[in-house]
């Protein structure tokens, strides 16, 4: 019974799953198809859609070569438009050339018809030159015949009675035109430096090379020379000037040609009395500092100097030698002093003349520039201030004046004579500067000796310290007319030779002495 049981289940399932297994079969076989269905109608669908896409970009593609297409259309109408405006300017050009060829042809025919005339009267003018030369030389034939003169010796004749009338005539209207300009350019001349030369007020100071340090008692001298001498020696070595101590009660001479050695050494010593201490180290410590001191001044001085002139812009080392200026003289004459009164007179100058001011003050402030440094002792020191200006970027007008104001070198600038003068006006004023008598002397011999160099000069005598040479002639040697001349000469051969401050006037004087005697 059981066993009846289980084979009837077993049986129930079996078929249970052939059952389910066919079922499943359909259901898949009715699935694929659903899907092959669905998949076609995709594919239909695409093909469509594709169908639809393509059609679409062919009509965007008609529509843009129809765009493209009528824009190169209008392209080639406008380029046609320009080619055939050129060829009717071209049309237009050529028919203008043609007048102008037909033009041109009808001016040449008038031409060969003129210059057939021209060749006609040209014969005609041969033909009656011709007949005017025979008769010129049957008239100078005569003449000579007259005459007795063949023609080239009456023409010798003639051209040296014209030559030596030329020439009176031109010495007498070179005097007349020097006489004038020297009448106008004399007083206004004159009328100017008045006006600078009053309007700046200056003093005068004569520089010396030794410095007197004064000192309360004697008993402080043996201090500072010091055990056997050796707080002077190392004072020397360290300043480099010479230190006198002499019998002269209560001083010491300081003597040395810088200024600024003498000053540091002046400085050195106040401060070594003033402190006590006094020996080789402590020496060379308050040297060096007193140095520093003094640099420190020097800069300080420079750019107040240039403050004070209203001079803006200097080169930091321009000014520093400007400083240093102090400390140098010329014959006697503070350096700085006189650079600033060159640079008041040059600004007052300028001033009147309707020149630039500005330029003129800081040339005649850096004239001397040159004298300053200790190098190139073999240039002049107008030609190396002009150097130094140029290095330093100064303007060509101010590097020109300071270079040409001894007449180194060729005036270019307007305000170069305009320094020149103003320095002769500083350096000239009476208690300004100090000259070696063995200097001035020699420069009177010069200046007599090179005035007797010329022919029918008789004597000469350098007058009123060398400001004026008075030249004596022969009167049968020298007319009144080379006496003008001769003063012109002696007057640019001492420019361009001699050195010498301010200017000499020159004086030439012929005379003619009747004598007779009553018997």
């Amino acid at each position: 019974m059981e066993l009846s049981t289980t084979i009837s289940i077993i049986i129930s399932l079996l078929i249970g799953i052939v059952i389910g297994r066919y079922l499943l079969q359909m259901l898949f076989k009715k699935q694929e198809q659903e899907a092959k269905e669905k998949a076609a109608n995709i594919i239909k669908e695409a093909e469509k859609q594709a169908e639809h896409t393509k059609k679409q970009r062919q009509l965007e593609a008609k529509e843009k070569f129809l765009q493209l297409k009528s824009e190169h259309e209008k392209e080639v109408n406008q380029r046609n438009n320009v080619i055939s405006q050129k060829e009717n300017s071209i049309k237009q050009k050529e028919q203008s050339l043609n007048q102008k060829l037909e033009n041109l042809n009808r001016e040449k025919q008038d031409l060969d018809k003129k210059n057939a005339k021209l060749e006609q009267l040209i014969e005609l003018n041969e033909k009656k030159s011709e007949e005017v030369e025979q008769l010129k030389n049957q008239h100078i034939s005569q003449l000579e015949t007259i005459a007795g003169l063949t023609a080239d010796e009456a023409k010798e004749q003639l051209v040296t009675s014209l030559r030596e009338e030329a020439r009176s005539q031109a010495m007498i209207q070179i005097k007349d035109i020097v006489d004038e300009a020297k009448l106008t350019a004399s007083k206004e001349a004159k009328k100017v430096v008045i006006q600078t030369i009053q309007r700046t007020a200056t003093e005068s100071a004569i520089e010396n090379t030794v410095s007197i340090f004064n000192i309360e008692n004697d008993e402080i001298k043996g201090r500072i020379i010091g055990r056997e001498g050796r707080n002077i020696r190392a004072l020397e070595a360290a300043t480099g000037i010479e230190i006198i101590v002499d019998d002269t009660p209560e001083a010491i001479i300081l003597s040395g040609f810088d200024p600024v050695r003498r000053e540091i050494a002046r400085l050195s010593l106040h401060r070594l009395v003033t402190d006590g201490r006094i020996h080789p180290a402590r020496i060379e410590e308050v040297v060096a500092k007193t140095r520093t001191q003094i640099e420190d001044e020097i800069v300080e001085i420079g750019e107040r100097t240039a403050i004070d002139l209203g001079i803006h812009g200097l080169h930091p080392e321009l000014i520093r030698m400007v400083g240093r200026m102090r400390y140098r003289s010329s014959y006697g004459q503070n350096l700085l002093q006189h650079s600033r009164e060159v640079a008041n007179f040059a600004a007052t100058m300028a001033a009147e003349l309707g020149l630039n001011v500005k330029h003129a003050k800081r040339a005649g402030l850096l004239h001397d520039i040159g004298k300053v440094p200790d190098d190139n002792p073999e240039l002049p020191h107008a030609i190396l201030g002009m150097q130094l200006a140029e290095k330093y970027k100064e303007h060509p007008d101010v590097c020109n004046a300071i270079g040409a104001h001894h007449d180194e070198i060729e005036m270019t600038s307007m305000i170069s004579p305009v320094v020149q003068a103003c320095d002769a006006i500083s350096g000239a004023r009476p208690g300004a500067r100090r000259e070696v008598v063995e200097s001035y002397i020699k420069r009177l011999k010069e200046l007599e000796e090179l005035a007797l160099s010329y022919p029918g000069v008789e004597k000469t005598f350098a007058i009123q310290a060398g400001r004026e040479l008075r030249v004596v002639v022969e009167s049968e040697k020298v007319t009144d007319a080379q006496a003008e001349i001769l003063a012109a000469d002696i007057s640019n051969r001492i420019q361009t030779e001699m050195t010498y401050p301010g200017q000499i006037k020159v004086t030439v004087i012929r005379e003619t002495r009747s004598v007779s005697y009553a018997k």
